[in-house]
């Protein structure tokens, strides 16, 4: 699926992290529909996500229910409007903007504040 015509691939995917902000990849390197793990400098790891309407999430990858780091492999749907992704082991769909699990109240998982921002220019 092609992600909306006036959105720039030439720009990077960062995420907050603390007082400053990381860059965890690039946008062109995403697929809308589809997840990717990144590692994170502390060791965690993230998983990234670009919807189908060219809006990227990220969410921690650890699966809560079985502690697995597989979130960034599940399979990605919206529920009332509100995207989700679903753990490829167990099912359990995750909110990708509040990171709360839809099928069971008192489970979640972390999220991330993410932006997109243009690539500083390296001369040759």
């Amino acid at each position: 699926m092609d992600l909306e015509p006036d959105l720039d691939l030439d720009l990077d995917i960062e995420l907050e992290l603390g007082q400053g902000w990381l860059t965890v990849c690039a946008l062109s390197g995403l697929t809308p529909g589809r997840g990717v793990a990144a590692l994170l400098p502390d060791g965690r790891q993230v998983a990234v996500f670009l919807d189908r309407a060219g809006t990227p999430y990220a969410i921690d990858n650890r699966d809560p229910f079985s502690g697995a780091y597989v979130l960034s492999r599940g399979l990605l749907g919206a529920s009332h409007g509100s995207p989700f992704v679903a753990s490829p082991l167990l099912k359990q769909r995750f909110d990708l903007a509040t990171g709360r699990c839809l099928d069971d109240d008192s489970v979640s998982v972390g999220t991330f504040r993410v932006r997109l921002a243009g690539r500083t220019p390296t001369l040759t």
